[in-house]
């Protein structure tokens, strides 16, 4: 099956080698990467045969909105845009309406898989009307794993809705997994804090590819020292916690994961305390050397 692909990062770049991987004929536009094979979205749309599909893996907001906004104008009808950022659900049915005036369609598909997706495959939710998703279909299948790890979540939104309620989910788990290894860093009785970790990667409850990158994390860095503690949010977790207080859900667990992540990006207690001494010391001349020090070890 032929694809265009805009957008060719980490993710994206991975995405269309898995698809070439599998068969698939892709032409990928970016306008930084040196693996682009076309240098516009003119020429993009120029190369693909009709009826055509056009995947976006662009940061979500603005960059998303000009490049569809773009493409509704080089596009025909029976036409099919997959947008496989992490766009807010909320948008997609505008997405979806300003491309519908066209007569294109389209899709909106939430990809978990990082950079390892090529080579495991990629957690793949998607929504939209039946008739655009049995067309993408094939490209999904080659995303999936061999078994299960795709579904059609729902009409226009419900794919991103499920990615967004994915990404808090994952705060929640990864804060967990935080404070596990803080605690028992700081106790007395486990001298070897990363072999207990690693022998958590096989048989237990708690196995999982997050916990596997932090054991890997720890094999490179057994401190971690040489992490930050500032952690940010991208948007999916803030969206997740606004449903849960608009339907009234109860999720204690990611509300505090979010919230943790805002703490992150506070100067810590040290900090202040550094930054009054230099005041006092050197006065009004210490505050912009020490911002910078807080700002880069948050």
């Amino acid at each position: 099956m032929q694809i265009g692909i805009v957008g060719l990062g980490r993710m994206g770049g991975n995405m269309a080698a898995r698809w070439r991987d599998c068969g698939h004929e892709v032409i990928g536009y970016s306008r930084t990467s040196p693996d682009r094979d076309v240098n516009s979205l003119e020429e993009l749309v120029g190369k693909l045969a009709a009826p055509r599909v056009v995947w976006l893996m662009l940061p979500a907001g603005d960059p998303t909105r000009e490049a569809l906004r773009h493409l509704a104008g080089l596009l025909s009808a029976g036409d099919v845009v997959v947008e496989g950022g992490n766009s807010r659900f909320t948008d997609d049915t505008e997405h979806a309406r300003m491309l519908a005036e066209h007569g294109v369609g389209y899709v909106d598909c939430g990809v978990s898989g990082g950079v390892w997706g090529r080579e495991n495959g990629y957690g793949v939710m998607c929504g939209g009307a039946d008739e655009h998703v049995r067309r993408v279909w094939p490209l999904l299948e080659s995303l999936a794993p061999a078994q299960d790890g795709i579904c059609h979540a729902g009409p226009v939104g419900a794919g991103h809705y499920a990615k967004m309620v994915h990404n808090g989910i994952e705060y929640g788990m990864m804060q967990a997994l935080a404070e596990g290894y803080e605690l028992l860093e700081a106790s007395e009785y486990v001298p070897d804090v990363p072999k207990v970790l690693a022998s958590w990667r096989h048989g237990t409850v708690v196995r999982s590819w997050l916990l596997d990158l932090l054991v890997r994390a720890l094999e490179q860095d057994s401190g971690l020292a040489g992490l930050s503690g500032r952690v940010d949010d991208s948007g999916e977790g803030r969206w997740t916690v606004e449903e849960a207080v608009r339907l009234a859900v109860s999720a204690p667990a990611m509300t505090a994961a979010l919230f943790a992540r805002f703490a992150s990006r506070k100067p810590d207690a040290a900090q202040l305390k550094a930054l009054a001494a230099m005041r006092q010391q050197f006065g009004g001349h210490a505050v912009h050397a020490a911002s910078t020090v807080s700002a880069d070890s948050a």
